[in-house]
């Protein structure tokens, strides 16, 4: 599966599940070249996603919810995943990524 592939399907598949109001996903693989992860063909992911899903679940449980959208690509093709996971209403409460590369939220 190639980067594009790879982003496209995390994409799909969190959309599928989690009917985001707002996803944002960077592939930060070039900046681990050299990496044991990047040798092995898995890539380096930043993602921003605002879910009403994560209502009342810690961050943790938001996480799961992510990971287990993701399943079999966290073992092939994502090596490392950066997750900002947030409820509308805490969207709306800061504004700022946390996720530099993704930008602020549209």
């Amino acid at each position: 599966m190639t980067a594009g592939q790879t982003l496209d399907e995390i994409e799909r598949r969190l959309r599928a599940s989690l009917e985001p109001t707002s996803l944002a996903l960077v592939d930060d693989s070039a900046k681990h070249a050299g990496h044991a992860g990047a040798a092995s063909g898995g890539g380096h992911f930043g993602l921003r996603i605002v879910s009403a899903r994560f209502t009342g679940l810690a961050r943790v449980a938001r996480h799961r919810l992510v990971y287990d959208s993701l399943s079999d690509l966290m073992r092939n093709a994502i090596h490392a995943l950066a997750i900002e996971a947030l409820t509308p209403d805490e969207a709306d409460a800061t504004k700022a990524s946390s996720c530099p590369a993704a930008g602020p939220l549209a």
